[in-house]
């Protein structure tokens, strides 16, 4: 089966960052030099893979580590956005990294999922990188998990940020948020809400397996990140003949690049044109 169109999530091996943020487990991990060449091969051949495609591709960048200090993942997006058949190249970032290398990049496909991580960096820094992506129109979410501690942070940055770009709250793993605690995040994020809880997920319709597919550095595909069960392989095409409808088998998903798949969700009318990057289809939303 060959979808009309396919989007990939794909995570290599890296798994180095240059941050340490307390709420991450791959905070400060080194990779070591044959790592790192391991990383680059296989996505310089994840790469060319998309490049041979002649159906259109969508690709989100989810690595463990922050890949954008490497230049592999910046030349990786260069090339792809600049592909007639990849409709958007997105990839989850600190914006740790300079700005500038987007010049090269086609501005219609490349978009950009970027995390604040207060006390990682310097408030200012950040958002001068992220008023920067804007004046290069450069499409980009904001983001910002969502801990006690960061609220202020969090009130600051959305007044601080343009209208236009919307700051979205990930609920901290573990927290069980009140409602006034709640309420407060979705002042900021009105789309909190999805993230607050768990989604019970068993049984549901997904897009994943079907439309949607994981794959790591070897080019073994899965459903989603969450879901091991292999489908096949990327470059052999054994995949291909995998690719159906499917019901989630997890009892619940709590992560927005897997839950945003559900059918009954709808999500996929509330973001419709910025999956991957995590924009919403009507933002900023009209004011009456």
């Amino acid at each position: 089966m060959t979808p009309e169109h396919l989007t990939i999530l794909y995570r290599g091996p890296l798994a180095s960052c240059d941050y340490d943020c307390p709420y991450c487990p791959f905070a400060k991990r080194r990779d070591t030099p044959d790592q790192l060449r391991a990383d680059r091969a296989a996505l310089e051949r994840f790469e060319d893979w998309v490049a041979g495609q002649s159906h259109p591709v969508s690709v989100l960048f989810t690595p463990w580590g922050e890949g954008l200090v490497r230049s592999w993942y910046r030349r990786a997006l260069v090339r792809l956005s600049r592909l007639p058949h990849v409709e958007r190249v997105a990839i989850q970032t600190n914006l740790s990294h300079r700005t500038d290398w987007t010049a090269e990049a086609d501005p219609a496909s490349l978009a950009l999922w970027a995390t604040y991580h207060p006390g990682q960096v310097p408030y200012d820094r950040f958002l001068t990188k992220s008023r920067d992506l804007t004046s290069r129109g450069i499409r980009h979410s904001v983001g910002i998990v969502g801990l006690p501690e960061h609220l202020p942070t969090a009130r600051r940055l959305r007044g601080d940020l343009p209208s236009g770009t919307y700051l979205w709250v990930n609920a901290a793993e573990g927290h069980e948020y009140t409602d006034e605690e709640a309420a407060a995040w979705t002042a900021i994020d009105p789309l909190f809400p999805y993230s607050r809880t768990p989604h019970q997920s068993r049984g549901l319709a997904c897009r994943t397996g079907e439309t949607v597919i994981s794959v790591d550095g070897e080019g073994t595909v899965r459903r989603c990140h969450f879901v091991p069960q292999t489908l096949g392989n990327l470059y052999d095409g054994s995949f291909r003949a995998a690719l159906q409808p499917r019901l989630c088998p997890k009892p619940a998903c709590d992560c927005h690049i897997g839950y945003v798949h559900l059918e009954p969700l709808g999500l996929y009318d509330v973001f419709t044109g910025g999956i991957l990057e995590r924009i919403p289809a009507l933002w900023p939303p009209s004011t009456p």
